[in-house]
């Protein structure tokens, strides 16, 4: 399977193409690129604030479809510590912030694990976030913190 345009657009932060693509009814916005991550995984992970915003206003687009690795747009995003982004996921209702991977790993664990403070600071700031969420090798995102402080 190769990239489609959409996927590309998205990845590369074209706007006006990725508007263009989305008024045409033969492009399906969720479907997953060659890595089997979304376009809004794609926007999500590269910062593009717009394009995300443009995908979420569709419905038929799911803003919790994982890739390959169960990694969904909002741990992508906090894992490369696009703050924009996060705040725009968090914001909706529909948004699962705990959500594991199949490592196990929460979004929360995936923006400690990169040192990304704001993303940290904004999943912790949410009631439906567990902190003390082990992911399957028994890492939780404070003892997460915790090893990378000791490390400095």
């Amino acid at each position: 399977m190769r990239d489609t345009p959409l996927a590309w657009a998205t990845r590369n932060g074209h706007e006006a193409v990725v508007k263009l693509l989305l008024s045409r009814e033969d492009i399906d916005p969720d479907k997953p690129a060659e890595d089997g991550q979304t376009p809004l995984i794609q926007a999500a992970c590269s910062g593009h604030e717009g394009i995300v915003k443009m995908l979420l206003g569709r419905d038929d687009v799911n803003p919790n479809k994982p890739d390959g690795d169960g990694g969904t747009p909002l741990h992508h995003a906090a894992s490369h510590g696009r703050e924009g982004v996060v705040r725009i996921l968090l914001r909706r209702d529909d948004i699962n912030p705990d959500t594991p991977d199949r490592h196990g790993q929460t979004p929360l664990c995936c923006a400690a694990l990169n040192g990304h403070e704001v993303a940290v600071q904004l999943l912790l700031n949410r009631d439906d976030v567990d902190p003390n969420k082990p992911d399957r090798y028994g890492q939780t995102p404070f003892r997460v913190l915790l090893d990378m402080a000791t490390f400095k």
